[in-house]
């Protein structure tokens, strides 16, 4: 058994990477999966009623402070 990543001879890095890629094909896989079931929950969540159109942009202000020059 090597104990050091440098010493390691082609078979030990290879598993290193095989267990790498399972590992992560695993998490995005869990990843979809919880993305997936999630969906169906947001479904009743959503906005209902018209659609309202954006018009001109408007500038609101306010200011409590008096300008000292």
């Amino acid at each position: 058994m090597n104990h050091s990543f440098y010493s390691a001879d082609r078979m030990t890095h290879l598993k290193i990477v095989v267990v790498a890629l399972v590992a992560a094909i695993g998490v995005a896989g869990l990843g979809i999966s919880a993305r997936l079931s999630s969906d169906d929950l947001t479904q009743t969540a959503r906005a209902s009623g018209p659609a309202i159109k954006a018009s001109k942009a408007v500038v609101l202000t306010s200011s409590e402070q008096s300008a000292i020059q």
